[in-house]
C-alpha cells in the first residue's frame, strides 16, 4: 500500500519585539478619543522594534526558532525567501543575511519577496512547490516587517513589527499543507513609491472591494475545491490589519468567533504586515491538537490572497515545547510613551 507523500510545516518560529505603545497614547498625541479608536479598530496596543532591530534581525530570530523546532541541520535548507515591505536595503537582499545567519550553505537559493502583506505566504507556496517537486528537502519562508505609518495617519495606530518563519519539508511534519490556491487582481488600495518614507492608502476602499473581495473569494474557492465547509475546521486565520476585518470575514463565511479567536493577536501587537496571518497561524498551532484542520487566508494590497488548508499532525505537542510560543512574546513587553516611540521609529528628523 502506497502512503501519500505529505508536504507541510516541519517547524515554525516567531519573533515579536518586547516594546509596545498603547493605541490610547497615540490617540492622546493627535487629540483623538483613545477609547473610541481602540474600540473601532479592536486593537489596544502594538509592538515597536528596538532601535537596533530591523526586518533582517527579526527575521533571523524567527528563522532560528523554526529551525530549532524542526531539529534539522540548517545546511539541509536549500531555499530562503523573506517576504516584507520594509526590507532594510533598497538594493541588497535580506534573504542572504538570514541564510548566512542561520547556517545555510552557499548552495541555497535566496530571494526577497514583495507583495504587501502576503509576501510571506507567497514564499510558503514557493517552498511547497520546490519540496513537492523534490528539488529540495527543506525551504524556509519568512514574513517579517517593521512597518511604517505617517504620524497622525490612521495607519500609525496599527503599523507594528514582528516575524514568522515556516520551514517547509516532507518529514516529521507538525502540520500538512493539504491544499493552497490564490486570488489576484490589480486593485491599488495601498502603496509606497520608491523613496517615500511612508505608505499611502485608499481609506475605506482598502476594506471593500480590496480586502474583503480577495480574502472571501480565496476562502470560498479553496473550500469549494476541497469539498469542505466551515464546520470542518477547528480554526480559521485571516490577515489582521485590525480586528474588525477578520471578524467580519469569519462571520460572512460562516465561521464562529471561537474558531477565529485564538489567531487574533492583532489586538495586542498590531498589524505586523507580512507576518500578520503567519503569526496568527503560529498562535493557533501553539494550542492545536492532532487532526485539527485550519483554514488560513492571507491578504496583500495590490491585491491578492493566498489560501491554505492545514491539518495538524501527531507529535506537535512535544515539538512546540522547544521554542517560545506567541503568548510568551505577548506577555514579555515594555511600554513606551509617544516620545520614545517616535525615537525608536525614526520619526524625529534632525
Amino acid at each position: 500500500m502506497t502512503t501519500k507523500r505529505e508536504i507541510g510545516i516541519v517547524g515554525y518560529g516567531v519573533y515579536i519585539p518586547r516594546f509596545r505603545i498603547k493605541v490610547d497614547e497615540i490617540a492622546r498625541i493627535w487629540g483623538q478619543p483613545g477609547e473610541l479608536v481602540s474600540k473601532s479598530l479592536g486593537v489596544f496596543e502594538k509592538s515597536v522594534p528596538d532601535m537596533d532591530e530591523d526586518t533582517a534581525t527579526i527575521a533571523v530570530e524567527a528563522a532560528r526558532n523554526a529551525v530549532k523546532m524542526a531539529s534539522i541541520n540548517p545546511e539541509e535548507i536549500r531555499a530562503v525567501y523573506v517576504g516584507s515591505e520594509s526590507h532594510p536595503y533598497a538594493v541588497k537582499p535580506t534573504a542572504t543575511i538570514v541564510a548566512e545567519a542561520i547556517g545555510a550553505t552557499p548552495d541555497t537559493t535566496a530571494a526577497d519577496l514583495e507583495f504587501a502583506c502576503k509576501a510571506g505566504t507567497a514564499g510558503v507556496q514557493m517552498c511547497y512547490g520546490l519540496v513537492k517537486s523534490k528539488e529540495m528537502k527543506f525551504g524556509l519562508a519568512i514574513g517579517a516587517d517593521c512597518s511604517q505609518g505617517r504620524p497622525g495617519d490612521a495607519l500609525e495606530y496599527t503599523a507594528s513589527a514582528g516575524a514568522c518563519a515556516l520551514l517547509i519539508g516532507d518529514k516529521n511534519l507538525v502540520a500538512s499543507i493539504d491544499h493552497t490556491e490564490s486570488v489576484t487582481t490589480d486593485t491599488p488600495d495601498f502603496w509606497r513609491r520608491e523613496g517615500a518614507t511612508y505608505p499611502s492608502h485608499g481609506g475605506r476602499f482598502t476594506g471593500e472591494p480590496a480586502y474583503f473581495k480577495h480574502v472571501l473569494t480565496a476562502a470560498r474557492n479553496i473550500m469549494e475545491s476541497t469539498g469542505t465547509k466551515p464546520s470542518d475546521f477547528a480554526y480559521c486565520v485571516f490577515h489582521e490589519p485590525n480586528a474588525k476585518f477578520p471578524l467580519a470575514t469569519a462571520k460572512k463565511l460562516g465561521f464562529t468567533k471561537e474558531q477565529l479567536a485564538p489567531s487574533l493577536v492583532v489586538r495586542y501587537i498590531g498589524n505586523t504586515y507580512s507576518a500578520s496571518s503567519m503569526i496568527g497561524l503560529a498562535a493557533v498551532l501553539d494550542i492545536a491538537k492532532p487532526s485539527d484542520r485550519i483554514l488560513m487566508a492571507s491578504y496583500g494590497s495590490g491585491a491578492g490572497s493566498d489560501a491554505f488548508i492545514y491539518t495538524v499532525k501527531e507529535g506537535i505537542e512535544e515539538r512546540r515545547k522547544s521554542t517560545p510560543h506567541v503568548q510568551d512574546y505577548l506577555d514579555h513587553k515594555f511600554y513606551l510613551d509617544y516620545s520614545m516611540y517616535a525615537k525608536h521609529r525614526g520619526k524625529i528628523k534632525m
